[in-house]
């Protein structure tokens, strides 16, 4: 199944992705999985495989799970597999549910490969809210699969499976040791293929709207690309979704303030990367001492120790299931592709436009009380008294060389971002704020906007 679930072939596989796309976060597939997927259905399992590699997502299945470490769960379901060789249905999907919630799995994504089983285990998963997004079922002829599961063969010394027709060992060695393995055998295989049958059918009916029935009885490699093709569709739905919410715009151009209005409404996370740098510094972090100098320069601080900041807090937990709301990163093309090739990637992109005169107006005219530390604008909120304007300071950043040297350098880059995000919402930021607030509240509650090439 994918999301959500992939059911393939006789077993069936579920996948989940929190998005689709590819990324190149490293995927995680327990060393184990080979041998369980050629000794169970390696062809169906070999696409499963192939598919949380190419979307760098998790690959899980029962095997996998109940092979995890410092789980308590995970050991009492290897206790009731090595006494009755089964899992019993609660406590596999409790086991699932509990890998699931982890933080890999919220957010690259997950294939389930042989759950669910049976009916009972589809609408038990569906009942905590485990929903696919994808499920695709490989079909074949009961003689094709037959032939494959009875060419399996296997190495007693290494404990690697090959086949009679589609992987023999070109090594006459190899080929002379090579075993039936155990409970391979005609009248077995069609045991499960019968039971298999029997619970297929009460099974897709779960999934009315999602399902693909691909053909196995072809080359792997077509299979695959038919697969992958599938689960990188988007469905049509109604479904809130976690918002992940990149603002960019030129200096004075608000993204501050919209972005603490939509953690206010939606409790977003409010992520300033300007800020995140001036904190690990102040908290001594890790990176403390890799930022430090490049602040004494007053030098811009390399890109490579921007995104291990920024990684560290959009992995929190926080990030991860309340969503979050990203400015002043990334600037330009190559911190946008260095964002997305870590497999963070916004679903709401919005660019505040606001042209040059406006933005000296907001930012050249402000100034700081030295003594009390109140700020103060000259147009929107000037200082009380003549006394308290005559000691008024502007901070050297805010003069107007420097905000054009910064509204150039942005607007240099704007295309390329823009180009880069093809969804992204362009808005005029030069009205009140509450009225560009209600702009992007409406880009995120609503489906994004279909461009006409």
């Amino acid at each position: 199944m994918t999301r959500g679930p992939s059911d393939s072939g006789p077993q069936g596989a579920a996948a989940r992705r929190g998005s689709m796309d590819a990324t190149t976060a490293p995927h995680r597939i327990p060393p184990q999985m080979p041998q369980y997927g050629e000794a169970n259905h390696i062809f169906e399992l070999m696409q499963a495989m192939w598919l949380a590699k190419h979307l760098s997502t998790n690959l899980l299945s029962v095997e996998s799970l109940i092979a995890k470490e410092y789980s308590p769960l995970a050991a009492d379901a290897r206790m009731h597999y090595q006494k009755f060789k089964m899992v019993p249905d609660m406590l596999l999907i409790r086991l699932m549910q509990e890998r699931l919630k982890e933080e890999d799995c919220v957010r690259r994504g997950w294939i389930l490969d042989g759950i669910p089983e049976t009916r009972e285990q589809a609408l038990t998963i569906q009942t905590l809210g485990i929903s696919p997004r994808h499920v695709i079922v490989l079909s074949a002829p009961d003689t094709v699969l037959i032939e494959r599961n009875l060419g399996k063969r296997i190495d007693p010394q290494t404990g690697e499976i090959y086949h009679t027709t589609f992987d023999w060992p070109p090594e006459s060695e190899i080929q002379n040791r090579l075993m039936v393995p155990a409970g391979i055998f005609e009248g077995e295989t069609a045991r499960k293929l019968l039971e298999y049958h029997r619970n297929i059918v009460r099974i897709l009916p779960s999934y009315p709207k999602i399902l693909k029935v691909i053909s196995a009885d072809q080359p792997c490699v077509d299979v695959f690309y038919q697969a992958l093709t599938y689960v990188q569709t988007s469905h049509r739905s109604n479904a809130p979704f976690t918002p992940r919410v990149l603002l960019c715009g030129p200096v004075g151009s608000g993204k501050s303030l919209q972005a603490a209005l939509l953690a206010q409404k939606y409790g977003l996370i409010n992520v300033c990367c300007g800020q995140l740098l001036k904190e690990a510094v102040a908290d001594k972090s890790k990176y403390s001492d890799l930022i430090q100098p490049f602040f004494e320069k007053e030098i811009a601080v390399p890109d490579n120790i921007i995104m291990k900041v920024l990684k560290q807090r959009l992995d929190q937990q926080d990030c991860v299931e309340r969503g979050w709301v990203l400015h002043g990163f990334p600037r330009d093309l190559d911190q946008a592709h260095l964002m997305d090739n870590l497999g963070y990637k916004p679903n709401r992109v919005f660019f505040l436009n606001v042209p040059f005169d406006s933005v000296i107006e907001r930012l050249s005219l402000r100034r700081t009380d030295p003594i009390t530390g109140e700020r103060y604008h000259l147009m929107y909120k000037p200082p009380p008294t003549i006394e308290v304007q005559a000691r008024l300071l502007q901070n050297p950043k805010d003069s107007e060389e420097q905000i054009k040297l910064k509204m150039d350098l942005f607007y240099r880059n704007s295309a390329e971002l823009e180009q880069f995000y093809g969804d992204a919402i362009t808005l005029n930021g030069d009205q009140d704020p509450y009225t560009v607030f209600e702009y992007i509240e409406s880009g995120i509650i609503n489906r994004l906007p279909k461009k006409v090439p």
